[in-house]
């Protein structure tokens, strides 16, 4: 699935990324204002676009003054369809927490980071997930000067010691979310697992650190730590 434009998993053409513009603005809009929330498409196409709309009865246009404005018809039976539409890339934040809120072993922190997160892939882009795992047995212990943000709020404190057994769950559960993402996006995932200590000790602002950084959405299912915001919420 190509998360800069999920609508194109269910149709090629301009009614998807209208259709979830309409859906998310909470508003009504011109089609100029359509035409710069759309991910793709020409303004002459999306006047198109919602002209046919418009003639379904899903899309509404009223004139406001000189301009014509046109927002979703929540009332059509089809609005449900444009409303998933608009909220495919939260649905997956949603279904990795929920996926993540399962597991035996949870992670200390999660999030997707990269293209992603960004929302500037393709259906060809793989879907990067960051996972810090408690403290397992060999795991090196944390630096006593953590590198994390001062201005961080929220105190990080060591979690739990696991067993050789519970951190062999955890491998496992790592391949059944490799399994499952494919099987809810046909994008292929990456995983970066550190140990809680490589995470307080990273070099911030450097490599993969600085991407996650600046892109991370948290998918971490109860929030131990608020080092990253986001404001793509589920």
């Amino acid at each position: 699935m190509n998360l800069s434009d999920p609508s194109q998993a269910i149709t090629p053409t301009l009614d998807g990324p209208v259709l979830a513009v309409l859906a998310r603005a909470g508003r009504p809009l011109t089609v100029g204002e359509v035409a710069v929330e759309s991910v793709r498409g020409s303004e002459i196409g999306i006047r198109r676009c919602l002209g046919r709309l418009v003639e379904q009865g899903i899309v509404r246009a009223t004139e406001v003054g000189r301009n014509r404005v046109h927002e979703l018809n929540r009332d059509h039976l089809a609005a449900p369809a444009a409303e998933l539409l608009g909220d495919l890339r939260l649905e997956l934040w949603k279904r990795l927490r929920r996926e993540l809120r399962r597991w035996r072993v949870d992670p200390y922190y999660a999030c997707v980071f990269g293209s992603a997160a960004r929302g500037d892939g393709d259906d060809q882009s793989d879907i990067d997930i960051l996972l810090v795992h408690p403290l397992f047995p060999g795991d090196p212990k944390p630096p006593r000067q953590p590198t994390v943000r001062r201005t961080v709020a929220v105190k990080l404190s060591a979690p739990p010691s696991w067993s050789e057994v519970e951190a062999a769950h955890w491998i496992k559960q790592i391949d059944q979310l490799r399994e499952r993402v494919p099987s809810w996006t046909g994008n292929c995932v990456q995983v970066v697992d550190v140990s809680y200590a490589e995470w307080i000790g990273r070099p911030l602002g450097e490599g993969i650190w600085a991407e996650i950084e600046r892109d991370a959405i948290e998918i971490t299912p109860k929030f131990l730590s608020n080092v990253f915001s986001s404001g793509e919420e589920g």
